[in-house]
Protein backbone atom coordinates (compact mmCIF):
# COMPACT_ATOMS: atom_id res chain seq x y z
CA UNK A 1 0.00 0.00 0.00
CA UNK A 2 1.05 3.40 -0.76
CA UNK A 3 2.98 5.30 1.99
CA UNK A 4 2.64 8.74 2.84
CA UNK A 5 3.44 11.01 5.33
CA UNK A 6 1.36 14.14 7.27
CA UNK A 7 4.32 16.73 8.34
CA UNK A 8 2.43 18.79 10.87
CA UNK A 9 4.10 22.72 10.85
CA UNK A 10 1.71 24.97 12.08
CA UNK A 11 2.83 25.71 15.51
CA UNK A 12 4.38 29.20 16.96
CA UNK A 13 6.77 27.96 19.22
CA UNK A 14 6.42 30.17 21.67
CA UNK A 15 7.99 29.11 24.56
CA UNK A 16 11.97 29.38 22.05
CA UNK A 17 10.84 33.01 22.26
CA UNK A 18 12.81 35.38 21.22
CA UNK A 19 14.35 33.24 18.43
CA UNK A 20 10.92 31.90 17.41
CA UNK A 21 8.43 34.39 16.36
CA UNK A 22 5.33 34.46 13.89
CA UNK A 23 7.69 35.22 11.35
CA UNK A 24 9.79 32.57 11.69
CA UNK A 25 8.14 29.54 14.45
CA UNK A 26 10.53 27.50 15.73
CA UNK A 27 9.87 24.65 12.90
CA UNK A 28 12.24 26.74 10.34
CA UNK A 29 14.65 27.80 13.18
CA UNK A 30 18.32 25.24 13.49
CA UNK A 31 18.83 24.35 16.83
CA UNK A 32 21.09 21.48 16.23
CA UNK A 33 25.06 21.85 15.28
CA UNK A 34 24.55 20.40 12.06
CA UNK A 35 23.01 23.77 11.15
CA UNK A 36 19.55 21.79 9.69
CA UNK A 37 16.31 23.43 10.82
CA UNK A 38 14.24 21.24 12.53
CA UNK A 39 11.65 20.68 9.35
CA UNK A 40 14.34 19.89 7.29
CA UNK A 41 15.54 17.19 9.75
CA UNK A 42 11.89 15.44 9.69
CA UNK A 43 11.47 15.04 6.24
CA UNK A 44 14.71 14.02 6.34
CA UNK A 45 14.29 11.36 8.58
CA UNK A 46 11.50 10.25 6.74
CA UNK A 47 12.63 9.89 2.75
CA UNK A 48 13.73 6.38 2.91
CA UNK A 49 10.38 5.34 3.88
CA UNK A 50 7.89 7.75 2.41
CA UNK A 51 8.67 9.62 -1.69
CA UNK A 52 8.93 12.98 -1.55
CA UNK A 53 6.11 13.36 -4.25
CA UNK A 54 3.90 11.35 -1.26
CA UNK A 55 4.65 14.05 2.11
CA UNK A 56 2.59 16.80 2.81
CA UNK A 57 2.89 19.59 4.97
CA UNK A 58 0.32 21.46 6.82
CA UNK A 59 0.71 24.67 8.19
CA UNK A 60 -0.11 28.05 8.41
CA UNK A 61 -0.52 30.24 4.65
CA UNK A 62 1.80 32.68 5.94
CA UNK A 63 4.62 30.23 5.88
CA UNK A 64 4.27 28.60 2.59
CA UNK A 65 7.06 30.26 0.92
CA UNK A 66 9.46 29.41 4.09
CA UNK A 67 8.12 26.18 3.47
CA UNK A 68 9.23 26.39 0.37
CA UNK A 69 12.63 27.62 0.95
CA UNK A 70 13.71 25.43 3.14
CA UNK A 71 12.57 22.43 1.14
CA UNK A 72 12.51 23.19 -2.51
CA UNK A 73 12.03 19.47 -3.30
CA UNK A 74 8.64 19.37 -2.10
CA UNK A 75 5.38 19.63 -4.76
CA UNK A 76 4.03 22.74 -4.02
CA UNK A 77 0.49 21.25 -4.19
CA UNK A 78 1.40 19.43 -1.40
CA UNK A 79 1.92 22.39 1.14
CA UNK A 80 -1.75 22.69 2.45
CA UNK A 81 -2.64 26.36 3.95
CA UNK A 82 -4.88 26.44 6.31
CA UNK A 83 -6.93 29.45 6.74
CA UNK A 84 -6.72 29.48 10.62
CA UNK A 85 -5.58 27.25 13.42
CA UNK A 86 -7.84 24.64 14.44
CA UNK A 87 -5.97 22.01 16.33
CA UNK A 88 -4.85 18.79 15.08
CA UNK A 89 -8.28 16.95 14.33
CA UNK A 90 -9.25 19.31 11.72
CA UNK A 91 -5.74 19.61 10.19
CA UNK A 92 -5.16 15.75 10.13
CA UNK A 93 -8.93 15.55 8.05
CA UNK A 94 -8.32 17.96 6.21
CA UNK A 95 -4.97 16.09 4.84
CA UNK A 96 -6.49 12.93 4.57
CA UNK A 97 -9.36 13.99 1.98
CA UNK A 98 -6.20 15.38 0.28
CA UNK A 99 -4.62 12.16 -0.11
CA UNK A 100 -8.32 10.36 -0.37
CA UNK A 101 -8.50 12.32 -3.73
CA UNK A 102 -5.42 11.39 -5.19
CA UNK A 103 -4.83 7.82 -3.93
CA UNK A 104 -8.13 6.61 -3.18
CA UNK A 105 -6.44 4.44 -0.04
CA UNK A 106 -3.12 4.62 1.39
CA UNK A 107 -1.12 4.72 4.39
CA UNK A 108 -0.93 8.09 6.49
CA UNK A 109 1.97 8.98 8.47
CA UNK A 110 1.75 11.72 11.04
CA UNK A 111 4.33 13.46 12.73
CA UNK A 112 5.08 16.45 14.51
CA UNK A 113 7.80 18.98 12.74
CA UNK A 114 9.26 20.37 15.47
CA UNK A 115 10.68 16.66 17.24
CA UNK A 116 14.45 15.77 17.30
CA UNK A 117 15.29 11.94 16.98
CA UNK A 118 18.64 10.69 17.45
CA UNK A 119 18.61 7.15 15.79
CA UNK A 120 17.10 7.62 12.35
CA UNK A 121 17.43 4.05 11.38
CA UNK A 122 15.55 2.82 15.07
CA UNK A 123 12.71 5.30 14.68
CA UNK A 124 12.32 4.07 10.89
CA UNK A 125 12.09 0.79 12.25
CA UNK A 126 9.04 1.72 14.55
CA UNK A 127 7.34 3.53 11.81
CA UNK A 128 7.58 0.15 9.55
CA UNK A 129 5.90 -2.28 11.99
CA UNK A 130 2.98 0.22 12.49
CA UNK A 131 2.76 0.76 8.75
CA UNK A 132 2.29 -3.41 8.91
CA UNK A 133 -0.15 -2.90 11.77
CA UNK A 134 -2.57 -0.05 10.25
CA UNK A 135 -2.51 -1.83 6.24
CA UNK A 136 -3.97 -5.22 8.00
CA UNK A 137 -7.08 -4.12 10.19
CA UNK A 138 -8.99 -0.27 10.47
CA UNK A 139 -5.86 0.20 13.35
CA UNK A 140 -5.17 3.28 14.50
CA UNK A 141 -1.61 3.45 15.49
CA UNK A 142 0.13 5.17 17.94
CA UNK A 143 3.78 5.64 18.77
CA UNK A 144 4.91 5.99 22.51
CA UNK A 145 7.71 7.02 24.05
CA UNK A 146 9.36 4.85 26.48
CA UNK A 147 9.42 6.80 29.83
CA UNK A 148 13.14 7.48 31.79
CA UNK A 149 12.02 10.02 34.65
CA UNK A 150 8.82 11.39 35.73
CA UNK A 151 7.93 14.25 33.20
CA UNK A 152 5.13 15.96 34.53
CA UNK A 153 4.85 18.34 30.80
CA UNK A 154 3.61 15.30 28.35
CA UNK A 155 0.65 13.14 28.52
CA UNK A 156 0.95 9.19 28.85
CA UNK A 157 -0.96 6.35 27.34
CA UNK A 158 -1.52 3.52 29.44
CA UNK A 159 -1.58 0.07 27.64
CA UNK A 160 -2.21 -3.65 28.40
CA UNK A 161 0.82 -6.00 28.07
CA UNK A 162 -1.41 -9.01 27.82
CA UNK A 163 -2.76 -7.80 24.20
CA UNK A 164 -0.38 -7.45 21.86
CA UNK A 165 0.61 -7.69 17.64
CA UNK A 166 3.92 -8.19 17.47
CA UNK A 167 5.97 -4.82 19.59
CA UNK A 168 2.33 -3.23 19.55
CA UNK A 169 -0.03 -3.24 22.91
CA UNK A 170 -3.32 -2.49 22.62
CA UNK A 171 -4.21 1.12 24.26
CA UNK A 172 -6.12 0.98 27.47
CA UNK A 173 -6.72 4.68 27.66
CA UNK A 174 -4.65 8.42 27.34
CA UNK A 175 -4.64 10.54 30.27
CA UNK A 176 -3.44 13.88 30.61
CA UNK A 177 -0.34 15.26 31.62
CA UNK A 178 0.05 14.49 35.53
CA UNK A 179 1.44 15.94 39.02
CA UNK A 180 5.05 14.33 40.24
CA UNK A 181 3.76 11.79 42.34
CA UNK A 182 1.22 10.31 39.86
CA UNK A 183 4.14 10.23 36.98
CA UNK A 184 6.27 8.53 39.63
CA UNK A 185 3.59 6.19 39.73
CA UNK A 186 2.87 5.55 36.23
CA UNK A 187 6.66 4.57 35.77
CA UNK A 188 6.63 2.22 38.62
CA UNK A 189 3.67 0.23 36.68
CA UNK A 190 5.69 -0.29 33.59
CA UNK A 191 2.46 0.49 31.67
CA UNK A 192 2.91 4.02 30.25
CA UNK A 193 4.44 5.46 27.63
CA UNK A 194 4.55 9.04 26.91
CA UNK A 195 2.06 10.15 23.95
CA UNK A 196 4.41 11.56 21.25
CA UNK A 197 1.99 12.57 19.23
CA UNK A 198 3.35 10.21 15.92
CA UNK A 199 0.41 8.27 14.30
CA UNK A 200 0.14 5.96 11.58
CA UNK A 201 -3.18 4.63 10.06
CA UNK A 202 -4.98 4.46 6.67
CA UNK A 203 -6.71 7.24 5.64
CA UNK A 204 -10.22 5.22 4.91
CA UNK A 205 -9.90 4.25 8.51
CA UNK A 206 -9.28 7.65 10.01
CA UNK A 207 -11.62 9.12 8.11
CA UNK A 208 -14.47 6.35 9.17
CA UNK A 209 -13.39 7.81 13.09
CA UNK A 210 -13.75 10.93 12.18
CA UNK A 211 -17.26 10.55 10.72
CA UNK A 212 -18.12 8.56 13.81
CA UNK A 213 -16.57 10.63 16.34
CA UNK A 214 -16.70 14.28 15.00
CA UNK A 215 -19.75 14.33 12.23
CA UNK A 216 -19.73 17.75 11.89
CA UNK A 217 -15.91 18.22 10.87
CA UNK A 218 -16.25 14.77 8.72
CA UNK A 219 -19.35 16.10 6.81
CA UNK A 220 -17.46 19.68 6.13
CA UNK A 221 -14.51 17.29 5.49
CA UNK A 222 -16.59 15.96 2.49
CA UNK A 223 -17.72 19.41 1.21
CA UNK A 224 -14.06 20.35 0.91
CA UNK A 225 -13.05 17.26 -0.67
CA UNK A 226 -15.75 17.35 -3.35
CA UNK A 227 -13.96 20.33 -4.76
CA UNK A 228 -10.89 20.09 -4.38
CA UNK A 229 -8.72 20.32 -8.18
CA UNK A 230 -11.70 23.09 -8.93
CA UNK A 231 -11.85 26.29 -9.35
CA UNK A 232 -13.87 26.34 -6.24
CA UNK A 233 -11.36 24.58 -3.80
CA UNK A 234 -9.98 27.81 -2.14
CA UNK A 235 -13.09 29.45 -1.28
CA UNK A 236 -14.82 26.12 -0.11
CA UNK A 237 -11.88 25.96 2.42
CA UNK A 238 -11.98 29.69 3.25
CA UNK A 239 -16.01 29.37 4.04
CA UNK A 240 -15.81 25.49 5.68
CA UNK A 241 -12.28 25.23 7.48
CA UNK A 242 -12.87 28.40 10.22
CA UNK A 243 -16.46 26.92 11.14
CA UNK A 244 -14.84 23.49 12.80
CA UNK A 245 -14.30 23.31 16.25
CA UNK A 246 -10.65 23.26 17.48
CA UNK A 247 -10.31 20.10 18.68
CA UNK A 248 -7.12 17.36 19.15
CA UNK A 249 -7.15 14.13 17.41
CA UNK A 250 -6.59 12.82 21.01
CA UNK A 251 -9.02 14.28 22.52
CA UNK A 252 -11.90 14.30 19.06
CA UNK A 253 -10.67 10.84 18.30
CA UNK A 254 -7.98 8.58 19.64
CA UNK A 255 -9.68 9.16 23.62
CA UNK A 256 -13.08 7.38 22.13
CA UNK A 257 -11.86 4.90 19.27
CA UNK A 258 -11.84 1.29 19.21
CA UNK A 259 -8.47 -0.77 18.26
CA UNK A 260 -6.10 1.38 18.93
CA UNK A 261 -2.19 0.00 18.97
CA UNK A 262 0.87 1.66 20.68
CA UNK A 263 4.19 0.91 19.64
CA UNK A 264 7.19 1.63 22.36
CA UNK A 265 9.66 4.41 20.50
CA UNK A 266 13.59 3.65 22.16
CA UNK A 267 14.82 6.13 19.45
CA UNK A 268 16.31 9.42 21.26
CA UNK A 269 13.05 11.21 20.72
CA UNK A 270 13.21 15.00 22.45
CA UNK A 271 9.54 17.32 21.57
CA UNK A 272 12.36 20.29 21.93
CA UNK A 273 9.42 21.91 24.15
CA UNK A 274 11.37 24.54 25.29
CA UNK A 275 14.77 26.56 25.69
CA UNK A 276 15.85 23.51 28.23
CA UNK A 277 16.40 20.80 25.47
CA UNK A 278 19.23 22.96 24.25
CA UNK A 279 20.75 21.70 27.65
CA UNK A 280 19.92 18.00 25.93
CA UNK A 281 20.52 18.15 22.48
CA UNK A 282 23.71 20.13 22.35
CA UNK A 283 27.25 19.71 24.02
CA UNK A 284 28.66 21.69 26.73
CA UNK A 285 31.55 23.27 27.84
CA UNK A 286 33.50 21.84 30.39
CA UNK A 287 31.44 24.45 33.28
CA UNK A 288 28.06 23.03 31.89
CA UNK A 289 27.58 25.97 30.12
CA UNK A 290 25.75 25.78 26.33
CA UNK A 291 26.60 28.57 24.32
CA UNK A 292 25.78 29.52 20.65
CA UNK A 293 27.62 32.94 19.23
CA UNK A 294 30.13 35.32 20.17
CA UNK A 295 30.59 34.15 23.92
CA UNK A 296 32.68 34.72 26.83
CA UNK A 297 31.87 33.28 29.78
CA UNK A 298 34.01 34.07 33.31
CA UNK A 299 33.35 32.03 36.45
CA UNK A 300 30.02 30.70 35.03
CA UNK A 301 28.01 27.51 34.98
CA UNK A 302 25.14 25.26 33.52
CA UNK A 303 23.66 28.22 31.83
CA UNK A 304 22.51 28.58 28.15
CA UNK A 305 23.71 31.52 26.32
CA UNK A 306 22.11 32.01 22.53
CA UNK A 307 23.43 35.33 20.77
CA UNK A 308 25.14 36.33 17.35
CA UNK A 309 27.72 38.36 16.32
CA UNK A 310 27.05 40.38 19.30
CA UNK A 311 29.72 39.82 22.09
CA UNK A 312 27.63 38.80 24.80
CA UNK A 313 30.13 38.28 28.47
CA UNK A 314 28.73 36.01 30.84
CA UNK A 315 30.20 36.63 34.66
CA UNK A 316 29.40 34.69 38.14
CA UNK A 317 26.20 33.44 36.30
CA UNK A 318 24.57 30.28 37.24
CA UNK A 319 21.73 28.62 35.78
CA UNK A 320 20.59 31.41 33.01
CA UNK A 321 19.11 31.40 29.80
CA UNK A 322 20.36 34.13 28.04
CA UNK A 323 18.79 34.52 24.29
CA UNK A 324 20.32 37.68 22.47
CA UNK A 325 18.34 38.55 19.04
CA UNK A 326 18.15 41.87 17.26
CA UNK A 327 15.64 43.45 18.68
CA UNK A 328 15.00 41.41 22.22
CA UNK A 329 16.93 39.65 24.87
CA UNK A 330 15.71 37.04 26.99
CA UNK A 331 17.13 36.57 30.56
CA UNK A 332 15.78 33.70 32.71
CA UNK A 333 16.62 31.24 35.43
CA UNK A 334 16.26 27.69 34.15
CA UNK A 335 13.48 27.08 36.21
CA UNK A 336 10.94 29.78 35.08
CA UNK A 337 11.64 28.58 31.66
CA UNK A 338 7.58 27.67 31.41
CA UNK A 339 7.08 31.44 32.45
CA UNK A 340 8.32 32.38 28.96
CA UNK A 341 4.91 32.43 27.69
CA UNK A 342 3.64 34.86 29.90
CA UNK A 343 5.78 37.37 28.19
CA UNK A 344 4.44 37.08 25.06
CA UNK A 345 0.67 37.57 26.66
CA UNK A 346 2.09 40.57 28.33
CA UNK A 347 3.37 42.09 25.08
CA UNK A 348 -0.29 41.14 23.02
CA UNK A 349 -1.84 42.80 26.02
CA UNK A 350 0.25 46.12 25.40
CA UNK A 351 0.06 46.21 21.60
CA UNK A 352 3.47 45.07 21.14
CA UNK A 353 3.19 43.37 18.23
CA UNK A 354 6.44 43.97 16.81
CA UNK A 355 8.15 41.56 18.98
CA UNK A 356 5.70 38.40 18.87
Amino acid sequence: MKKTALIMAGGRGERFWPKSRKSLPKQFLSLTEDGKTMIQLTIERIRPLVRMEDIFISTNRVYRELVLEQLPEILPENILCEPVGRNTAPCIGLAAVHMAKRYDDALMIVLPSDHLIKYNQMFLNVLKEGCGIAQKAANLVTIGITPDYPETGYGYIKYRPEESDGNAYAVERFVEKPDVETAKEYLETEEYLWNSGMFVWKVSTIMDNIRTALPDLYEGLVKIGETLGTEKQEMVLEKVFPEFESVSIDYGIMEKAQNIFILPGVFGWDDVGSWLAVDRIRKSNESGNVVSGNIITIHSKNNIIQGGKKLIAAVGLEGLIIVDTEDATLICEKGSAPDIKMVLENLKICNREEYL
